[in-house]
């Protein structure tokens, strides 16, 4: 069974989702601390041409808090400028009229605890674009909490038996090929290649959420992006 764990982020890059499609199970991160000026509660989107940070606001974020632990602040007042700076900037966009109600009921929901608002939109995302992967949230684990890093990361292998591990190309110095085949486990690392596409007529701008990827782009077209990867 091929396993992938990271936690939540704010509709990640399309690597992210290329990870939930690629894996048997895949673990929502919630109980790890919070990574100050990180991509957990903001990303870019494509703002007059340009890249530009969108955010959730939050209430007393910490990192010596896990990301199970930390609120949305005033989530409506907040929320419905996210939804106007998405509206005012993809409202010409080829896909707008099917992905903007997605998005709405993403950043609409009542619910304010972080983890709980990004795990419902991983799974709203995972349902448009019919990944089927099943999803568990690693606070809800029977597991040693009080493993951290790779140990941690190895529990989780254990408890839910997997025999491969696949992590973001980026945790390479993070993981230990010889410790993970200690255990019978087999650890790769997934490296997305260039995806470009038509965004309105301007020169490709990368790296952006995965709300730039809905707009300009059917679901089948990214179903298909999300197989263009490298495994090393």
């Amino acid at each position: 069974m091929r396993l992938g764990v990271m936690q939540p982020y704010f509709f990640p890059y399309i690597g992210y989702w290329q990870l939930i499609n690629a894996v048997d199970k895949y673990v929502i991160y919630d109980d790890v601390d919070y990574i100050k000026r990180g991509w957990i509660n903001r990303n870019n989107v494509l703002i007059n041409g340009e890249k530009r940070l969108i955010s959730l606001r939050l209430n007393s974020a910490s990192s010596n808090k896990h990301i199970n632990e930390i609120e949305i602040l005033d989530v409506h007042i907040y929320n419905r400028k996210i939804l106007k700076t998405i509206e005012n900037n993809y409202h010409k966009a080829p896909c707008f009229s099917k992905a903007y109600p997605l998005i709405e009921s993403i950043i609409n929901q009542s619910e304010n605890n972080l983890a709980k608002f990004l795990e419902f939109e991983i799974r709203q995302v995972c349902d448009y674009l019919s990944i089927d992967t099943e999803i568990i949230v690693s606070s809800r684990l029977k597991k040693d909490n009080q493993l951290s890093g790779q140990d941690k990361i190895l529990e989780i292998c254990k408890v839910l038996g997997a025999d491969e591990y696949l992590n973001a190309v980026g945790g390479q110095e993070l993981y230990s090929n010889e410790d993970f085949a200690a255990r019978g486990i087999k650890l790769n690392f997934l490296k997305m290649l260039d995806i470009h596409y038509k965004q309105f007529k301007n020169e490709f701008v990368p790296d952006l959420s995965m709300i730039d990827v809905l707009m300009f782009n059917q679901p089948q077209e990214i179903h298909h992006m999300l197989n263009e990867f490298h495994l090393c």
